[in-house]
Protein backbone atom coordinates (compact mmCIF):
# COMPACT_ATOMS: atom_id res chain seq x y z
CA UNK A 1 0.00 0.00 0.00
CA UNK A 2 2.79 2.42 0.89
CA UNK A 3 4.55 1.61 -2.39
CA UNK A 4 1.35 2.26 -4.32
CA UNK A 5 0.85 5.62 -2.61
CA UNK A 6 4.47 6.57 -3.29
CA UNK A 7 4.08 5.58 -6.94
CA UNK A 8 0.87 7.60 -7.29
CA UNK A 9 2.42 10.64 -5.62
CA UNK A 10 5.56 10.39 -7.73
CA UNK A 11 3.59 10.17 -10.97
CA UNK A 12 1.34 13.05 -9.92
CA UNK A 13 4.38 15.27 -9.28
CA UNK A 14 5.92 14.20 -12.58
CA UNK A 15 2.74 15.02 -14.50
CA UNK A 16 2.32 18.33 -12.66
CA UNK A 17 5.89 19.50 -13.27
CA UNK A 18 5.89 18.50 -16.94
CA UNK A 19 2.49 20.12 -17.56
CA UNK A 20 3.28 23.37 -15.76
CA UNK A 21 6.61 23.85 -17.54
CA UNK A 22 5.18 22.91 -20.94
CA UNK A 23 2.37 25.44 -20.48
CA UNK A 24 4.75 28.43 -20.43
CA UNK A 25 5.16 28.64 -24.20
CA UNK A 26 1.48 27.88 -24.78
CA UNK A 27 0.47 30.61 -22.34
CA UNK A 28 2.56 33.17 -24.26
CA UNK A 29 0.56 32.54 -27.44
CA UNK A 30 -2.83 32.64 -25.74
CA UNK A 31 -1.91 35.64 -23.63
CA UNK A 32 -1.23 37.63 -26.79
CA UNK A 33 -4.63 36.63 -28.21
CA UNK A 34 -6.21 37.74 -24.94
CA UNK A 35 -4.37 41.08 -24.98
CA UNK A 36 -5.43 41.55 -28.60
CA UNK A 37 -9.06 41.21 -27.56
CA UNK A 38 -8.58 43.60 -24.62
CA UNK A 39 -7.14 46.29 -26.89
CA UNK A 40 -9.86 45.79 -29.52
CA UNK A 41 -12.55 45.98 -26.83
CA UNK A 42 -11.04 49.23 -25.54
CA UNK A 43 -11.98 50.81 -28.87
CA UNK A 44 -15.61 50.48 -27.78
CA UNK A 45 -16.89 49.04 -31.07
CA UNK A 46 -18.75 45.75 -30.80
CA UNK A 47 -18.36 45.07 -34.52
CA UNK A 48 -14.56 45.02 -34.16
CA UNK A 49 -14.63 42.43 -31.38
CA UNK A 50 -17.16 40.40 -33.34
CA UNK A 51 -14.96 40.56 -36.46
CA UNK A 52 -12.04 39.14 -34.47
CA UNK A 53 -14.32 36.37 -33.25
CA UNK A 54 -15.34 35.40 -36.78
CA UNK A 55 -11.75 35.63 -38.02
CA UNK A 56 -10.50 33.50 -35.13
CA UNK A 57 -12.63 30.57 -36.25
CA UNK A 58 -10.98 30.61 -39.67
CA UNK A 59 -7.45 31.19 -38.35
CA UNK A 60 -7.95 28.20 -36.04
CA UNK A 61 -8.29 26.10 -39.19
CA UNK A 62 -4.90 27.24 -40.53
CA UNK A 63 -3.25 26.68 -37.16
CA UNK A 64 -4.51 23.09 -37.13
CA UNK A 65 -2.73 22.40 -40.42
CA UNK A 66 0.56 23.80 -39.11
CA UNK A 67 0.33 21.67 -35.95
CA UNK A 68 -0.14 18.51 -38.00
CA UNK A 69 2.87 19.27 -40.19
CA UNK A 70 4.97 20.14 -37.13
CA UNK A 71 4.16 16.79 -35.51
CA UNK A 72 5.20 14.95 -38.68
CA UNK A 73 8.46 16.88 -39.07
CA UNK A 74 9.45 16.43 -35.44
CA UNK A 75 8.71 12.71 -35.52
CA UNK A 76 10.78 12.03 -38.65
CA UNK A 77 13.77 14.03 -37.44
CA UNK A 78 13.61 12.54 -33.94
CA UNK A 79 13.64 9.05 -35.41
CA UNK A 80 16.72 9.80 -37.53
CA UNK A 81 18.53 11.39 -34.59
CA UNK A 82 17.66 8.43 -32.38
CA UNK A 83 19.17 6.13 -35.00
CA UNK A 84 22.43 8.11 -34.86
CA UNK A 85 22.14 9.51 -38.40
CA UNK A 86 22.32 13.34 -38.17
CA UNK A 87 22.81 13.72 -41.94
CA UNK A 88 19.53 11.93 -42.60
CA UNK A 89 17.92 14.04 -39.88
CA UNK A 90 18.97 17.24 -41.67
CA UNK A 91 17.68 15.85 -44.95
CA UNK A 92 14.30 15.01 -43.46
CA UNK A 93 14.12 18.40 -41.76
CA UNK A 94 14.77 20.09 -45.10
CA UNK A 95 12.12 18.09 -46.92
CA UNK A 96 9.56 18.54 -44.15
CA UNK A 97 10.08 22.31 -44.21
CA UNK A 98 9.66 22.38 -47.98
CA UNK A 99 6.43 20.39 -47.76
CA UNK A 100 5.20 22.61 -44.95
CA UNK A 101 5.96 25.87 -46.73
CA UNK A 102 4.46 24.54 -49.96
CA UNK A 103 1.30 23.51 -48.18
CA UNK A 104 1.19 26.88 -46.42
CA UNK A 105 1.42 28.75 -49.72
CA UNK A 106 -1.30 26.64 -51.34
CA UNK A 107 -3.72 27.00 -48.44
CA UNK A 108 -3.02 30.72 -47.98
CA UNK A 109 -3.87 31.38 -51.65
CA UNK A 110 -7.06 29.29 -51.51
CA UNK A 111 -8.20 30.80 -48.23
CA UNK A 112 -7.32 34.37 -49.29
CA UNK A 113 -9.45 34.01 -52.42
CA UNK A 114 -12.43 32.54 -50.58
CA UNK A 115 -12.25 34.56 -47.35
CA UNK A 116 -15.53 36.42 -48.06
CA UNK A 117 -17.32 33.09 -48.55
CA UNK A 118 -15.89 31.60 -45.36
CA UNK A 119 -16.83 34.68 -43.34
CA UNK A 120 -20.36 34.61 -44.72
CA UNK A 121 -20.73 30.87 -44.01
CA UNK A 122 -20.05 31.36 -40.29
CA UNK A 123 -22.66 34.11 -40.03
CA UNK A 124 -20.88 37.47 -40.40
CA UNK A 125 -22.81 40.22 -42.14
CA UNK A 126 -22.45 43.86 -43.17
CA UNK A 127 -19.63 45.94 -41.72
CA UNK A 128 -18.57 43.16 -39.35
CA UNK A 129 -18.05 40.82 -42.31
CA UNK A 130 -16.04 43.48 -44.16
CA UNK A 131 -13.81 44.01 -41.12
CA UNK A 132 -13.25 40.26 -40.68
CA UNK A 133 -12.32 39.90 -44.38
CA UNK A 134 -9.84 42.78 -44.17
CA UNK A 135 -8.28 41.36 -41.01
CA UNK A 136 -7.92 37.87 -42.47
CA UNK A 137 -6.52 39.02 -45.81
CA UNK A 138 -3.65 40.67 -43.98
CA UNK A 139 -2.79 37.65 -41.81
CA UNK A 140 -3.54 34.67 -44.09
CA UNK A 141 -0.66 35.32 -46.57
CA UNK A 142 1.82 34.72 -43.73
CA UNK A 143 0.73 31.10 -43.24
CA UNK A 144 4.03 29.89 -44.76
CA UNK A 145 5.95 31.81 -42.08
CA UNK A 146 3.72 30.29 -39.43
CA UNK A 147 4.67 26.89 -40.87
CA UNK A 148 8.36 27.76 -40.60
CA UNK A 149 7.97 28.80 -36.98
CA UNK A 150 5.88 25.81 -35.87
CA UNK A 151 7.90 23.21 -37.79
CA UNK A 152 11.17 24.81 -36.68
CA UNK A 153 10.02 24.66 -33.06
CA UNK A 154 9.16 20.96 -33.47
CA UNK A 155 12.60 20.32 -34.95
CA UNK A 156 14.24 21.99 -31.94
CA UNK A 157 12.20 19.73 -29.63
CA UNK A 158 13.32 16.75 -31.70
CA UNK A 159 16.92 17.78 -30.90
CA UNK A 160 15.97 17.92 -27.22
CA UNK A 161 16.27 21.72 -27.13
CA UNK A 162 13.09 22.50 -25.20
CA UNK A 163 14.30 25.96 -24.14
CA UNK A 164 14.88 27.29 -27.65
CA UNK A 165 11.65 25.65 -28.84
CA UNK A 166 9.80 27.52 -26.10
CA UNK A 167 11.50 30.79 -27.02
CA UNK A 168 9.93 30.62 -30.50
CA UNK A 169 6.48 31.26 -29.05
CA UNK A 170 7.74 33.60 -26.33
CA UNK A 171 9.49 35.92 -28.80
CA UNK A 172 6.50 35.81 -31.12
CA UNK A 173 4.16 36.66 -28.27
CA UNK A 174 6.37 39.47 -27.02
CA UNK A 175 6.51 41.00 -30.51
CA UNK A 176 2.74 40.97 -30.80
CA UNK A 177 2.23 42.39 -27.31
CA UNK A 178 4.64 45.29 -27.93
CA UNK A 179 3.32 46.19 -31.38
CA UNK A 180 -0.39 45.93 -30.55
CA UNK A 181 -0.77 49.20 -28.61
CA UNK A 182 1.62 51.01 -30.95
CA UNK A 183 -0.26 50.05 -34.10
CA UNK A 184 -3.81 49.94 -32.72
CA UNK A 185 -3.71 53.17 -30.69
CA UNK A 186 -0.46 54.98 -31.51
CA UNK A 187 -0.94 54.87 -35.28
CA UNK A 188 -4.74 54.64 -35.00
CA UNK A 189 -4.87 51.56 -37.24
CA UNK A 190 -7.42 49.74 -35.04
CA UNK A 191 -8.15 46.23 -36.41
CA UNK A 192 -5.58 46.62 -39.20
CA UNK A 193 -2.94 47.35 -36.55
CA UNK A 194 -3.82 44.16 -34.67
CA UNK A 195 -3.46 42.17 -37.89
CA UNK A 196 -0.08 43.75 -38.73
CA UNK A 197 1.19 42.97 -35.22
CA UNK A 198 0.25 39.31 -35.75
CA UNK A 199 2.09 39.31 -39.09
CA UNK A 200 5.23 40.66 -37.41
CA UNK A 201 4.94 38.01 -34.69
CA UNK A 202 4.84 35.23 -37.28
CA UNK A 203 7.95 36.59 -39.00
CA UNK A 204 9.77 36.69 -35.66
CA UNK A 205 8.69 33.13 -34.85
CA UNK A 206 10.07 31.87 -38.16
CA UNK A 207 13.43 33.57 -37.61
CA UNK A 208 13.64 32.49 -33.96
CA UNK A 209 13.06 28.86 -34.96
CA UNK A 210 15.35 28.66 -37.98
CA UNK A 211 18.40 30.59 -36.74
CA UNK A 212 19.29 28.18 -33.89
CA UNK A 213 18.76 25.21 -36.18
CA UNK A 214 21.40 26.62 -38.53
CA UNK A 215 23.78 27.76 -35.78
CA UNK A 216 23.65 24.78 -33.44
CA UNK A 217 22.30 21.76 -35.34
CA UNK A 218 23.89 21.79 -38.76
CA UNK A 219 21.11 23.60 -40.60
CA UNK A 220 19.68 21.99 -43.70
CA UNK A 221 20.79 20.14 -46.82
CA UNK A 222 20.28 20.58 -50.54
CA UNK A 223 16.89 19.00 -51.32
CA UNK A 224 16.63 16.17 -53.85
CA UNK A 225 13.59 14.96 -55.76
CA UNK A 226 14.32 11.36 -54.83
CA UNK A 227 14.65 12.21 -51.15
CA UNK A 228 11.48 14.30 -51.16
CA UNK A 229 9.56 11.52 -52.88
CA UNK A 230 10.83 9.03 -50.32
CA UNK A 231 9.86 11.24 -47.38
CA UNK A 232 6.38 12.07 -48.69
CA UNK A 233 4.78 8.84 -47.47
CA UNK A 234 6.08 8.96 -43.86
CA UNK A 235 5.22 12.67 -43.64
CA UNK A 236 1.64 12.00 -44.71
CA UNK A 237 1.40 8.91 -42.48
CA UNK A 238 1.86 11.12 -39.41
CA UNK A 239 0.60 14.49 -40.64
CA UNK A 240 -2.72 13.25 -42.04
CA UNK A 241 -4.20 11.80 -38.82
CA UNK A 242 -2.71 14.70 -36.83
CA UNK A 243 -4.25 17.31 -39.16
CA UNK A 244 -7.59 15.48 -39.23
CA UNK A 245 -7.61 15.36 -35.43
CA UNK A 246 -6.76 19.05 -35.14
CA UNK A 247 -9.28 20.14 -37.80
CA UNK A 248 -12.20 18.86 -35.76
CA UNK A 249 -11.88 21.77 -33.32
CA UNK A 250 -12.15 24.65 -35.84
CA UNK A 251 -15.04 22.86 -37.56
CA UNK A 252 -16.89 22.69 -34.25
CA UNK A 253 -15.97 26.28 -33.39
CA UNK A 254 -17.19 27.49 -36.79
CA UNK A 255 -20.58 25.91 -36.13
CA UNK A 256 -20.76 27.42 -32.63
CA UNK A 257 -19.85 30.83 -34.07
CA UNK A 258 -22.57 30.46 -36.70
CA UNK A 259 -25.12 29.54 -34.04
CA UNK A 260 -24.07 32.48 -31.84
CA UNK A 261 -24.36 34.93 -34.75
CA UNK A 262 -28.16 34.58 -34.57
CA UNK A 263 -28.04 36.58 -31.32
CA UNK A 264 -26.16 39.61 -32.65
CA UNK A 265 -22.70 41.14 -32.52
CA UNK A 266 -22.75 41.39 -28.73
CA UNK A 267 -23.16 37.63 -28.44
CA UNK A 268 -20.38 36.94 -30.95
CA UNK A 269 -18.14 39.41 -29.13
CA UNK A 270 -18.87 37.65 -25.83
CA UNK A 271 -18.09 34.28 -27.40
CA UNK A 272 -14.83 35.68 -28.83
CA UNK A 273 -13.79 36.92 -25.39
CA UNK A 274 -14.61 33.54 -23.83
CA UNK A 275 -12.72 31.79 -26.64
CA UNK A 276 -9.58 33.76 -25.76
CA UNK A 277 -10.04 33.59 -22.01
CA UNK A 278 -10.51 29.79 -22.06
CA UNK A 279 -7.06 28.73 -23.32
CA UNK A 280 -5.37 31.38 -21.20
CA UNK A 281 -7.06 30.11 -18.05
CA UNK A 282 -6.66 26.44 -18.96
CA UNK A 283 -3.37 26.45 -20.88
CA UNK A 284 -2.00 23.92 -18.39
CA UNK A 285 -4.78 21.50 -19.41
CA UNK A 286 -3.76 22.01 -23.04
CA UNK A 287 -0.20 21.14 -22.03
CA UNK A 288 -1.18 17.98 -20.15
CA UNK A 289 -1.57 15.88 -23.30
CA UNK A 290 1.89 16.82 -24.54
CA UNK A 291 3.38 16.27 -21.10
CA UNK A 292 1.67 13.00 -20.20
CA UNK A 293 2.22 11.42 -23.63
CA UNK A 294 5.98 10.88 -23.21
CA UNK A 295 5.48 9.48 -19.69
CA UNK A 296 2.90 6.97 -20.91
CA UNK A 297 5.06 6.13 -23.91
CA UNK A 298 8.20 5.59 -21.87
CA UNK A 299 6.47 3.31 -19.37
CA UNK A 300 4.64 1.46 -22.13
CA UNK A 301 7.94 0.78 -23.88
CA UNK A 302 9.48 -0.30 -20.57
CA UNK A 303 6.59 -2.77 -20.06
CA UNK A 304 5.51 -1.04 -16.82
CA UNK A 305 1.76 -1.51 -17.07
CA UNK A 306 1.10 -0.31 -13.51
CA UNK A 307 2.89 2.95 -14.27
CA UNK A 308 0.94 3.41 -17.53
CA UNK A 309 -2.33 3.16 -15.62
CA UNK A 310 -0.92 5.21 -12.73
CA UNK A 311 0.17 8.00 -15.08
CA UNK A 312 -3.29 8.13 -16.66
CA UNK A 313 -4.98 8.34 -13.26
CA UNK A 314 -2.49 10.94 -12.01
CA UNK A 315 -3.13 13.09 -15.08
CA UNK A 316 -6.89 12.95 -14.51
CA UNK A 317 -6.50 13.89 -10.84
CA UNK A 318 -4.18 16.74 -11.80
CA UNK A 319 -6.73 18.02 -14.35
CA UNK A 320 -9.47 17.94 -11.74
CA UNK A 321 -7.43 19.80 -9.13
CA UNK A 322 -6.26 22.46 -11.59
CA UNK A 323 -9.71 23.06 -13.10
CA UNK A 324 -11.28 23.40 -9.64
CA UNK A 325 -8.67 25.95 -8.54
CA UNK A 326 -8.93 28.02 -11.73
CA UNK A 327 -12.75 27.90 -11.70
CA UNK A 328 -12.83 29.34 -8.18
CA UNK A 329 -10.45 32.10 -9.26
CA UNK A 330 -12.49 32.91 -12.38
CA UNK A 331 -15.69 33.10 -10.32
CA UNK A 332 -14.04 35.55 -7.92
CA UNK A 333 -12.77 37.67 -10.84
CA UNK A 334 -15.85 37.56 -13.07
CA UNK A 335 -16.75 41.19 -12.32
CA UNK A 336 -13.28 42.65 -13.05
CA UNK A 337 -12.97 40.48 -16.19
CA UNK A 338 -16.24 41.81 -17.58
CA UNK A 339 -15.21 45.36 -16.68
CA UNK A 340 -11.85 44.88 -18.42
CA UNK A 341 -13.72 44.38 -21.70
CA UNK A 342 -16.37 46.99 -20.85
CA UNK A 343 -18.88 44.17 -21.41
CA UNK A 344 -22.58 44.92 -21.30
CA UNK A 345 -25.77 42.94 -21.92
CA UNK A 346 -25.39 39.54 -23.54
CA UNK A 347 -21.62 39.97 -23.78
CA UNK A 348 -21.38 40.25 -19.99
CA UNK A 349 -23.86 37.40 -19.50
CA UNK A 350 -21.66 35.05 -21.52
CA UNK A 351 -18.53 36.08 -19.60
CA UNK A 352 -20.33 35.51 -16.29
CA UNK A 353 -21.56 32.12 -17.49
CA UNK A 354 -18.04 31.04 -18.41
CA UNK A 355 -16.53 32.37 -15.19
CA UNK A 356 -19.23 30.54 -13.26
CA UNK A 357 -20.33 26.92 -13.66
CA UNK A 358 -19.15 26.51 -17.25
CA UNK A 359 -15.47 26.71 -16.27
CA UNK A 360 -15.85 23.51 -14.21
CA UNK A 361 -16.81 21.61 -17.37
CA UNK A 362 -13.29 22.04 -18.68
CA UNK A 363 -12.29 19.05 -16.56
CA UNK A 364 -14.01 16.90 -19.17
CA UNK A 365 -11.97 18.49 -21.97
CA UNK A 366 -8.94 17.51 -19.92
CA UNK A 367 -10.24 13.94 -19.90
CA UNK A 368 -10.39 14.00 -23.71
CA UNK A 369 -6.86 15.44 -23.97
CA UNK A 370 -5.36 12.85 -21.62
CA UNK A 371 -7.20 10.00 -23.34
CA UNK A 372 -6.00 11.18 -26.76
CA UNK A 373 -2.42 11.19 -25.48
CA UNK A 374 -2.91 7.61 -24.29
CA UNK A 375 -4.34 6.54 -27.67
CA UNK A 376 -1.37 7.99 -29.55
CA UNK A 377 1.24 6.44 -27.31
CA UNK A 378 -0.47 3.05 -27.12
CA UNK A 379 -0.51 2.67 -30.91
CA UNK A 380 -4.05 3.91 -31.71
CA UNK A 381 -3.63 7.47 -33.08
CA UNK A 382 -6.83 7.34 -35.14
CA UNK A 383 -8.87 6.83 -31.97
CA UNK A 384 -7.99 10.45 -31.19
CA UNK A 385 -9.23 11.47 -34.63
CA UNK A 386 -12.60 9.77 -34.14
CA UNK A 387 -13.04 11.10 -30.61
CA UNK A 388 -12.26 14.69 -31.67
CA UNK A 389 -14.56 14.58 -34.69
CA UNK A 390 -17.32 12.98 -32.69
CA UNK A 391 -16.97 15.58 -29.96
CA UNK A 392 -17.12 18.51 -32.43
CA UNK A 393 -19.97 17.15 -34.58
CA UNK A 394 -22.30 14.75 -32.77
CA UNK A 395 -21.18 16.21 -29.45
CA UNK A 396 -21.71 19.80 -30.59
CA UNK A 397 -24.43 20.35 -33.21
CA UNK A 398 -27.48 18.71 -31.56
CA UNK A 399 -26.60 19.98 -28.09
CA UNK A 400 -25.99 23.54 -29.30
CA UNK A 401 -29.30 23.50 -31.18
CA UNK A 402 -31.16 22.26 -28.10
CA UNK A 403 -29.36 24.65 -25.76
CA UNK A 404 -30.09 27.63 -28.00
CA UNK A 405 -33.77 26.71 -28.13
CA UNK A 406 -34.00 26.60 -24.33
CA UNK A 407 -31.58 29.31 -23.12
CA UNK A 408 -30.74 31.45 -26.16
CA UNK A 409 -27.15 32.69 -26.56
CA UNK A 410 -26.09 31.22 -23.22
CA UNK A 411 -27.55 27.89 -24.30
CA UNK A 412 -25.09 27.75 -27.20
CA UNK A 413 -22.17 27.56 -24.75
CA UNK A 414 -24.08 25.29 -22.37
CA UNK A 415 -24.90 22.84 -25.18
CA UNK A 416 -21.29 22.80 -26.33
CA UNK A 417 -20.16 21.99 -22.78
CA UNK A 418 -22.72 19.19 -22.33
CA UNK A 419 -21.54 17.51 -25.52
CA UNK A 420 -18.00 17.66 -24.17
CA UNK A 421 -19.06 15.87 -20.98
CA UNK A 422 -20.59 12.99 -22.93
CA UNK A 423 -17.62 12.49 -25.26
CA UNK A 424 -15.18 12.76 -22.37
CA UNK A 425 -16.98 9.78 -20.86
CA UNK A 426 -16.63 7.90 -24.14
CA UNK A 427 -12.93 8.78 -24.39
CA UNK A 428 -12.14 7.73 -20.82
CA UNK A 429 -13.98 4.40 -21.13
CA UNK A 430 -12.25 3.65 -24.44
CA UNK A 431 -8.82 4.63 -23.07
CA UNK A 432 -9.21 2.38 -20.04
CA UNK A 433 -10.28 -0.51 -22.26
CA UNK A 434 -7.27 0.04 -24.52
CA UNK A 435 -4.92 0.04 -21.52
CA UNK A 436 -6.61 -3.05 -20.09
CA UNK A 437 -6.49 -5.13 -23.27
CA UNK A 438 -3.02 -4.15 -24.50
CA UNK A 439 -0.58 -6.64 -22.91
CA UNK A 440 2.58 -4.63 -22.47
CA UNK A 441 4.84 -7.62 -23.09
CA UNK A 442 3.39 -7.89 -26.61
CA UNK A 443 3.09 -4.16 -27.19
CA UNK A 444 5.91 -3.57 -29.62
CA UNK A 445 4.63 -5.77 -32.47
CA UNK A 446 1.23 -4.04 -32.60
CA UNK A 447 2.72 -0.63 -33.37
CA UNK A 448 2.29 0.61 -36.91
CA UNK A 449 5.06 2.69 -38.43
CA UNK A 450 2.96 5.79 -37.92
CA UNK A 451 2.42 5.02 -34.23
CA UNK A 452 6.12 4.36 -33.74
CA UNK A 453 6.98 7.73 -35.25
CA UNK A 454 4.42 9.56 -33.14
CA UNK A 455 5.76 7.86 -30.00
CA UNK A 456 9.33 8.82 -30.88
CA UNK A 457 8.21 12.40 -31.39
CA UNK A 458 6.50 12.47 -28.00
CA UNK A 459 9.52 10.96 -26.27
CA UNK A 460 11.73 13.63 -27.76
CA UNK A 461 9.47 16.38 -26.54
Amino acid sequence: MADAKFLTGSLFRHVAVMSLTASVGIMAVFLVDFIDMVFISMLGKAELAAAVGYAGSILFFTTSITIGMAIAAGALVARALGAGTPDIARQKATHALIYGVGLGVIFSVLIWIHVPDFVRWIGAEGQTADLAVRYLRIIVPTLAFMMLGMIGSALLRAHGDARRAMMVTLYGGATNAVLDPILIFGLDLELTGAALASVAARLVMAATALVPLVRHYGGFTRPSLAGMAGDLSPVLAIALPAILTQLATPVGMAYVTRAMSDYGEGAVAGMAIVARLTPLAFCVIFAVSGAVGPIIGQNFGAQQQDRVLGTYRAAMVFCGAYVLAVSVLLFALRGPVAALFDAQGVTRDLIYLFCGPLALSYFFNGGIFVSNAAFTNLGHPFYSTWINWGRHTLGTIPFVLLGAMVWGAEGVLIGQAVGGVIFAGVAVILARRVMAREPVADATPVFSQRARLVQIFNLRR
